[in-house]
């Protein structure tokens, strides 16, 4: 298919930049073809049609993640190469987030609420499960639960579906693209209400800050989330190429192992983030 096609898992040296682009061109294909043809269904549709498109690139790529386990036996070099997959997974990610934000904030009220009708009866539920205040530790032990829920989704559904996570997080990205929407149309109500639109430089204030507001601790979670799905499929691969007694499926099994720990520590740095830095952004 040509979506697939566009940039290949055998494609050596891309930038990041173009993963961002990517995330952007999927995404808007997916929201403009749910909302053409499965407008009432579109919320959900949209999110499915942008995995079916990163489906292969991602298999293709953790596959080849998988050989570098078996091939290069340095930790540190083997996590340095981790690490450009993860930074061009984080750049797909934020594809997604820039373009359903931006198609958020300004398409009609009407065609968001459509467009994104069980993304923010989510947010409505979360919201509501939340009380007290925001720097207490009880707050904080809810985020983390609720992050490590997402994590053990993220490494189960790369375990079962090679790269099943992908589809866990661009369902995350819609519900952040909405929290910050939402943030920034009310922000930009009040201000249009209350001073015209005379102040323009307002409004761009209003923007950064909804982006610095949810994404201060959405980065380290996403990564977290990538991290975790990156050693959930590497495990699958494994198992289907090679014998669990092997001394490869051992060092992969010790890679992703790792992994995970890593991205424990991630989720831990983003609830603190989500608790005592980011309510004070905005």
């Amino acid at each position: 298919m040509v979506l697939e096609a566009i940039i290949r898992p055998n494609t050596s040296k891309l930038k990041p930049w173009h993963f961002l682009l990517l995330g952007m061109l999927y995404s808007a294909v997916a929201l403009f073809l749910s909302l053409w043809i499965f407008k009432d269904e579109s919320s959900l549709v949209m999110v499915f049609l942008t995995v079916l498109a990163c489906v292969p690139l991602i298999h293709g790529l953790i596959v080849k993640e998988e050989n570098k386990d078996t091939k290069i036996k340095n930790e540190k070099k083997l996590f340095r190469e981790h690490w450009k997959l993860l930074m061009s997974l984080l750049y797909l990610f934020l594809g997604f987030v820039l373009t359903y934000t931006i198609l958020f904030i300004f398409l009609p009220e009407q065609t968001v609420a459509t467009l994104f009708e069980t993304q923010l009866f989510t947010i409505q539920a979360i919201n509501s499960n939340i009380s007290g205040d925001f720097a207490g530790s009880g707050f904080l032990s809810l985020i983390m639960a609720n992050n490590l829920k997402v994590l053990f989704f993220c490494v189960l559904f790369s375990f079962f579906y090679g790269a099943g996570a992908i589809f866990i997080l661009t369902w995350n990205a819609t519900i952040i693209s909405a929290a910050i929407g939402t943030f920034i149309r009310n922000g930009i109500e009040t201000y249009v209400t209350s001073l015209g639109w005379s102040s323009l430089a307002t409004y761009f204030h209003i923007i950064s800050i909804g982006f610095l507001r949810y994404m201060t601790h959405g980065i380290l979670e996403v990564l977290a989330y990538f991290v975790g799905g990156l050693a959930g499929g590497i495990i699958s691969v494994a198992m289907i190429r090679h014998s669990t007694d092997s001394k490869k499926f051992s060092r992969v099994m010790r890679d992703a192992i790792n992994l995970l720990i890593f991205a424990i520590v991630l989720l831990v740095m983003a609830a603190i983030v989500e608790v005592y830095v980011s309510p004070w952004l905005g």
